[in-house]
């Protein structure tokens, strides 16, 4: 199987690739010692040219002429979990692929599963079975085998008969809104953002005071701007027990840093020690006016469990209704804020899932809406709701919609992984 090598092959390749109206696209990377992915491989196939592998590793080898091809408005890029791709490209590229159309997303949508894997799809929906013996390989070994281009071949070869038939699925059921709303979130900047000083935010509070958060953060962004000029996966740098030992303790001397248990030994004396004892000494230096307070994350007020029992049955009659993932319309705190505040910032109350589920969940939580059962099945029937109003709840704090919360992958993970509705 030919593998393009020179920036003349590969630029020609992208021009006869740009002719159709749209490319399936994979890559294959590894990460397991660095911070950004090393992109190894890339995979492109349309109907009329066939498959493409690309070398990205190649010697003297420039991808401006694959960005310029994932940035052509006129052809859509078909990807399956294309968070990690798009990570790529974005990281490299400074761009994201659009317009773009994620198989595992829409089989979401059409009601295939939660986050279906990509060997499940094309068995589901092409009858076809994929060799998963390569799956794990070193893709920055070279010379590439037959048997690895073969395999990484697949990945996009089952793409095309895939995105063809969600097409005509997504047809039937109405759904391209559904479909461009979700696709508006993964080509946000926004899923992408690797600013140090969000950091802290993947991290669980496991802190009260306002001093410990203000250590927390400024250690988490200290950590990840380490790891990105560095290459380096984060726990290379510091592990997540010691940053919060850092934040509890606030060790303000080389000494202090060297009694928490969570620190490597010697790591007080390196220059990254001394760098985090000046930091801790700076925060403790504050005023206490001068600190950040903590975020509240308590989750919403609740309110009696039944309530939100029964919003998690409309849920899933909604669901079943709509043949889609229920965990692609509402997780769990989805449902319990909605119990707790009619005007919860979740997915569930914005654009398609309120048409298909946010509303009734409202008219059944005030009593204009009831679930009944008729000949085994669930059956929903207006009636007057009573006068007294459900109390208010406090606000909540806004979450991510489902689909970015199916793309927020580690930036350190291992390989790629099929990602998953939380």
């Amino acid at each position: 199987m030919n593998l393009i090598s020179t920036t003349a092959d590969l630029a020609s390749a992208c021009k006869s690739i740009a002719a159709s109206d749209h490319v399936a696209v994979d890559t294959e990377f590894m990460r397991d010692t660095t911070f950004w992915p090393r992109l190894c491989l890339i995979q492109m196939a349309t109907p009329d040219t066939g498959v493409v592998l690309v070398d990205a590793l190649a010697t003297g080898l420039d991808l401006a002429p694959f960005f310029e091809l994932m940035a052509d408005e006129r052809v859509t890029k078909v990807f399956h979990a294309a968070r990690q791709d798009i990570e790529i490209v974005f990281h490299l590229g400074g761009l994201i692929p659009h317009p773009l159309f994620d198989t595992q997303v829409a089989a979401a949508v059409c009601g295939h599963g939660e986050s279906v894997g990509y060997e499940a799809l094309v068995r589901a929906l092409t009858g076809a079975t994929i060799d998963k013996t390569h799956r794990f390989t070193d893709w920055s070994r070279r010379p590439l085998t037959e048997d690895q281009l073969v395999y990484a071949a697949a990945d996009v070869i089952h793409l095309l008969p895939i995105y063809a038939k969600l097409q005509t699925e997504i047809q039937d059921l109405g759904r391209h809104d559904w479909i461009r709303e979700e696709m508006d979130i993964l080509t946000s900047p926004q899923t992408y953002d690797t600013d140090p000083e969000l950091a802290w935010k993947r991290l669980k509070l496991k802190v009260r005071k306002p001093r410990e958060f203000a250590i927390l953060k400024a250690v988490a962004a200290w950590r990840d701007r380490e790891a990105q000029t560095r290459d380096v996966p984060r726990s290379r740098i510091l592990k997540d027990d010691a940053i919060y030992e850092i934040a509890l303790h606030a060790p303000d001397s080389e000494a202090a840093l060297r009694r928490l248990r969570t620190v490597p030994s010697g790591y007080e004396r390196s220059a990254a020690g001394r760098e985090l004892v000046a930091l801790v000494q700076a925060i403790r230096a504050q005023p206490p006016e001068a600190l950040p307070p903590v975020p509240r994350n308590d989750g919403p007020a609740r309110l009696p469990g039944a309530v939100s029992d029964l919003l998690k049955v409309l849920l899933k009659h909604v669901a079943e209704q709509n043949r889609v993932a229920a965990r692609l319309i509402a997780n769990s705190d989805d449902i319990e804020a909605i119990a707790a505040d009619d005007d919860a910032d979740v997915p569930a109350l914005h654009g398609w899932r309120r048409e298909i589920f946010g509303e009734q969940a409202l008219a059944l939580k005030h009593g204009r809406l009831t679930l009944a059962i008729d000949g085994g099945r669930i059956a929903l029937e207006p009636r007057e709701p009573s006068e007294r109003p459900l109390p208010k709840a406090r606000r909540r704090r806004p979450r991510r919609p489902a689909t970015a919360r199916m793309a927020a992958t580690d930036p350190n993970s291992d390989g790629r992984a099929e990602t998953s509705l939380p």
